[in-house]
């Protein structure tokens, strides 16, 4: 009896041990995702508050004093809304031809018959760790007359070794190559075995690379502001870290005559939330297709 008392004992330890184990963990990923979620909305409830209730540092995580002058303003002026659309036309083009070059790269380098795999691997990876440097690419990109274009934000950047990577392991561990030979027997081309059998089946890593090419193409700016000189051809996150630099300046980013309702820093929160609005939209649907192929290139990459 005393046995099978201490093993009881021991058996309701081990439950309340776990269990504090899982509330540790649970508080622990709570905490970790406020870190996320606070400054979003402290940057939310600025961009609805009052001009006063700002500046008085009177705002946290919900708005003060309601009011929707922020988002007037950047409709009034239109610079931000051209921006805004110019971004998402240049991140579609980017999204789609950064799919299709990683994966006429990833798709024939995964398959054994492709003779010289291993040294076209390498190539690829080496320009991974290496490069030429700004001053290389400025020059080569005034040799092709790609300067102050649409394209030169969208070409030079479209085909990513890491996303290759990924996308290669993918192919490898997931797609059985006996599925490809038994379409080959039935007369099944290589292009219809790509389009038809191995892309419906890679549609989380599809996902997963289309997020990285469009989040990435979405946050950067640097290549706008070293190639670009027309006004009307910045994507919007440099008008963001412009109006972030110099908040003093509206002109950056606003008229003065939209701007006068609202001050530089509801602005920029106004103009933050703006810019980060399609991402938020996306995101949503690709979720479990992205946290799927996320695992899938981790543990068998």
């Amino acid at each position: 009896m005393s046995k099978e008392g201490n093993f009881g004992g021991n058996v309701e330890a081990k439950r309340l041990i776990n269990r504090i184990g899982d509330a540790l963990i649970i508080i622990f990923l709570t905490l970790l995702c406020l870190t996320c979620i606070i400054p979003f909305l402290h940057l939310l409830a600025k961009s609805l508050s009052s001009n006063d209730a700002v500046l008085a540092k009177s705002v946290y995580l919900l708005p003060k004093e309601l009011t929707f002058d922020a988002y007037t303003s950047i409709f009034k002026d239109g610079q931000l809304v051209h921006s805004m659309l110019y971004s998402v036309l240049v991140t579609a083009i980017f999204t789609v031809l950064g799919l299709t070059t990683t994966i006429m790269a990833a798709y024939p380098l995964s398959r054994q018959r492709l003779v010289g795999r291993p040294v076209l691997t390498f190539i690829i990876m080496f320009t991974m760790y290496f490069g030429a440097g700004l001053i290389p690419e400025y020059l080569l990109m005034n040799k092709l007359n790609l300067l102050d274009s649409m394209w030169v934000l969208i070409l030079p950047l479209i085909f990513s070794p890491y996303n290759f990577l990924i996308m290669k392991s993918f192919f490898l561990n997931s797609i059985p190559v006996s599925l490809e030979e038994s379409a080959y027997l039935d007369g099944a081309s290589n292009f219809q075995i790509l389009t038809q059998i191995v892309l419906p089946l890679s549609k989380p890593i599809l996902a997963t690379i289309g997020l990285f090419l469009a989040v990435g193409r979405w946050n950067a700016f640097q290549d706008s502001k070293y190639y670009i000189i027309t006004k009307s051809k910045h994507i919007i996150q440099y008008l963001l870290s412009l109006m972030v630099l110099s908040s003093a300046d509206t002109s950056i980013s606003i008229q003065d005559a939209a701007a006068a309702a609202t001050t530089p820093e509801v602005l920029q929160a106004a103009a933050v939330m703006f810019a980060t609005l399609p991402i938020i939209c996306i995101y949503p649907f690709l979720q479990k297709y992205f946290v799927k192929g996320v695992m899938i290139g981790a543990v068998k990459g």
